[in-house]
């Protein structure tokens, strides 16, 4: 991969300073405790020093020298009226690759821009994984604009042929342990070099999650992968075939051909509607099992919401100033293009989804409730889902699901921490860890559409107007102007619309 697609050399964001201080803001910590404040939030350097609470919310506020000033050198925000949360973290995020987007900044900025400040890179597909090592570093040094990226290469990635030994596949997980990937993502494989690579994987210490291709579940599904040590199950795949009812198999359309890309998300949504009904024994006793094993689930809903309303995705307001003409393109109906497939997509599709969604939903909630993790992730690029946009959209649906809002944040980003073994560093607002943070105009508790990046119509005064979108996106200390980041994008999207 050259460098042609890499992200540039940083020429925004501001700091980190000695001491960064967000002035009278509200708390939402990521830990699950409701919101608290007005308070300071005291950065020094990379990290959070203290959270320094400054009176009531109606009454006097403490005043220098009782609460932190910044000091020599130091800088200070009054967002009185602000929400503070921790940075987002997005499980399942690819940063596209030549020809899809214009180049990873685009997806960095839309990222940013969105509040997120840390992406899984499942699997580093045609990027590679040295180039997603290096765009890692590169951020984690602030040379670029970018969220901290943890790398996850695909499995088999560079073997020159297919595994046909445990041996060789335990041989491969070593390599990229020493090349530098935190973990890895599978489809499946054969049976005994699957199990074999997800122990080595874990026998290392690599993350791991897995997509549970079609051509694979039915010898080994999402319950025997999460019984092996899986991190986390991606989509849904692999779920509803661990609990068919009266069959061991799926039944596919006798037609059917997996490389049909149509036909393949067609049938995907048939899934459910075989499985246990929701409820039953079956079912309750395969949610047990599977969250005994502590398997983590990272459904990316929003990436099939365009399977239960087509028109919909194809027309969201965002598309026409912010996706790359390349990236609209990419999306046109086309057989040889992973999930370009509305050539012909009919009420008859979307009505077996929209009853998929709804078993779906069903069993996180369920999950969930009996304790299991539920990440977010969006899995941005394919079927009209664009890079950052995804992610409320991700939050709204957790939140249909039956999460509350409380919940939905800790799914975002404390969970998401955890998931990627990175709990004890970010994804909570709280002393000694990594200045990652959100801060927004308006309440997201009360209404998670304020963090789109175009902003949602309301009536205030009696004039419609559009508002919203994060405000400020904080990494490692380091301060972003969110609205500055995606009206780059803006520019960047009208700029190659006119040549």
């Amino acid at each position: 991969m050259t460098g042609e697609h890499a992200g540039i050399a940083r020429d925004v964001g501001l700091g980190p300073f000695p001491r960064l201080i967000l002035r009278n803001v509200t708390v939402i910590d990521g830990t699950g405790a409701p919101p608290y404040g007005p308070a300071d939030v005291v950065v020094e350097g990379d990290r959070i020093a203290s959270v320094f609470l400054v009176g009531p919310p109606t009454g006097p506020r403490l005043q220098p020298p009782e609460r932190p000033e910044p000091g020599p050198g130091g800088h200070e925000l009054d967002l009185t009226g602000h929400y503070v949360l921790p940075g987002f973290v997005d499980a399942h995020g690819h940063i596209g690759w030549p020809g899809h987007v214009p180049d990873a900044q685009y997806v960095y900025d839309l990222w940013l821009g969105h509040g997120i400040t840390t992406v899984r890179e499942p699997g580093c597909f045609i990027n590679g994984l040295d180039f997603v090592r290096s765009e890692a570093g590169r951020s984690a040094r602030d040379e670029i604009a970018a969220p901290r990226i943890s790398p996850y290469v695909g499995f088999g990635e560079g073997h020159p042929a297919p595994f046909t030994d445990p041996r060789d596949a335990c041989a491969w997980v070593q390599g990229v342990a020493e090349r530098g990937a935190e973990g890895i993502k599978f489809f499946g494989y054969r049976r005994d070099i699957y199990a074999a690579a997800l122990k080595e994987a874990n026998r290392l210490g690599l993350g791991s999650c897995c997509h549970h291709h079609q051509g694979y579940v039915a010898q080994a599904t999402a319950l025997d992968s999460a019984h092996w040590g899986l991190g986390s199950i991606e989509h849904f795949y692999g779920l509803p075939e661990s609990m068919l009812a009266g069959r061991r198999l799926q039944r596919f359309a006798l037609d059917y051909n997996y490389q049909n890309e149509a036909m393949r998300f067609a049938d995907a949504g048939r899934s459910w509607a075989q499985a246990a009904e929701p409820g039953s024994r079956q079912w309750e006793d395969f949610l047990d099992e599977l969250v005994a094993t502590g398997v983590t689930l990272d459904p990316t809903l929003n990436v099939y919401i365009g399977l239960r309303d087509a028109e919909r995705v194809q027309n969201f307001p965002w598309h026409a100033d912010y996706t790359a003409p390349q990236l609209w393109s990419y999306w046109q109906p086309d057989s040889g293009a992973h999930g370009s497939f509305f050539e012909d997509w009919g009420t008859e599709a979307e009505t077996v989804w929209r009853d998929s969604f709804r078993r779906w939903m069903a069993f996180v909630k369920a999950y969930f409730d009996r304790g299991g993790r539920v990440t977010v992730g969006t899995d941005p690029g394919s079927i009209f889902k664009l890079f950052g946009f995804g992610y409320p959209e991700e939050l709204e649906l957790l939140r249909e699901c039956g999460l509350e809002p409380l919940e939905v944040v800790r799914a975002a980003t404390l969970w998401g921490a955890e998931l990627l073994g990175r709990g004890e560093r970010i994804g909570s607002v709280e002393a000694g860890k990594l200045a990652d943070l959100v801060v927004v105009a308006e309440n997201p508790l009360a209404n998670l559409k304020v963090l789109y990046g175009h902003g949602r119509l309301r009536l205030r005064d009696g004039r419609v107007e559009r508002a919203g979108g994060v405000a400020y996106t904080v990494k490692g200390g380091v301060v972003y102007d969110a609205a500055a980041l995606r009206e780059r994008v803006r520019t960047k999207v009208a700029a190659i619309k006119t040549h």
